[in-house]
């Protein structure tokens, strides 16, 4: 339940990008890079490919959350990535066109938060969960 509800947060955070008022400087949101002016919560640095990007990763979250298995994988898998992609943000140079995502201040601590609070709650979900040694049972089905 607990990746479901990450990934719904994922899905609504990468629309909530896209609506005015919620994204502030809408009118100055690019494709892509750091010269993106439209901050999310007039907070996170934004972009029409940073919000498509959380909305697939929630979708994938979505599909996956349906068994134990899936649900450990999105969480520690995703927290993975999303440490890596702090890594990123944080080495990055954030003038440069390698700051394609694009990363501010917010955007890393989040990051972090998110890689490190996933990561530890895909961990700590049943051991025995999607290693083999039983059928996962989907959460809509007894």
């Amino acid at each position: 339940m607990f990746a479901l509800a990450v990934a719904v947060g994922f899905v609504v955070i990468g629309v909530l990008g896209f609506l005015p008022g919620v994204t502030t400087h809408l009118g100055e949101l690019m494709f892509a890079g750091h010269h993106s002016k439209a901050k999310l919560f007039g907070l996170f640095q934004v972009s029409i490919l940073h919000n498509l990007l959380h909305l697939v990763f929630g979708l994938v979250g979505l599909g996956l959350a349906r068994q134990v298995g899936g649900a450990r994988l999105f969480l520690a898998g995703g927290g993975a990535v999303y440490l890596v992609i702090w890594m990123y943000g944080f080495g990055v140079d954030r003038a440069s066109y390698a700051n394609f995502w694009p990363f501010n201040d917010a955007d890393n601590w989040l990051h972090l938060f998110l890689g490190f609070g996933m990561l530890v709650f895909g961990l700590l979900l049943s051991p025995r969960a999607g290693n083999g040694g039983r059928l996962d049972t989907p959460f809509d089905r007894p």
